[in-house]
Formats: structure tokens, C-alpha cells, sequence
């Protein structure tokens, strides 16, 4: 997999943006089936900054019904809270 194929985008939240500002730490939606060590790798290539810690979590997809009986689900996906070095940013604008 590529870094574009582990990283798939950056969510803006405002909890996000908060621990953005607080903890230097920011949320990234990645592949399901990316590690740790590859998640560290594409965000140091793509963004140019020095990644201290990473947390993943793989978010389960909720239940949905549109005008139906018969229910739905959005699709799961894997959250990694990424944890930058003192000093550096991501640019998010």
C-alpha cells in the first residue's frame, strides 16, 4: 500500500480542533488493515512532521434505515489519533 492507500483523510471536528490546540494530537481516518508503524510512516511522509505517539481504534458502522423495513449499515473504518511532536502542525486549511 501507498501512503494515499493508508491515509485517507483527516477529520475536522471540534473536538478535534481542540485537541489539536491542547495536545497536539490530530485524527486521522486510515485503512482498516494498516498497522501502526505503516500509519506513522505515511503521516511523517505526507505531512513532513516527527510522530511521537499513535492510538488506533476501529470504529464498528452504525445502523441505518432509509424509508424501509429492511435496515443498513454505514462502513466500519479505523480511527488513529496521532500524537505530533512539540512544535509541529499539520495544515488543515
Amino acid at each position: 500500500m501507498n501512503v494515499f492507500d493508508i491515509i485517507k483523510t483527516v477529520r475536522l471536528t471540534e473536538k478535534g480542533t481542540r485537541q489539536a490546540e491542547k495536545l497536539n494530537q490530530y485524527t486521522v481516518v486510515a485503512d482498516r488493515r494498516a498497522t501502526k508503524p505503516q500509519i506513522r510512516s505515511a503521516v511523517q511522509e505526507l505531512f513532513k512532521v516527527k510522530v511521537i505517539k499513535i492510538n488506533t481504534l476501529n470504529v464498528r458502522g452504525k445502523a441505518r434505515r432509509q424509508r424501509t423495513a429492511q435496515a443498513g449499515t454505514t462502513n466500519m473504518w479505523k480511527k488513529a489519533l496521532v500524537t505530533l511532536k512539540d512544535g509541529d502542525k499539520i495544515s488543515l486549511t
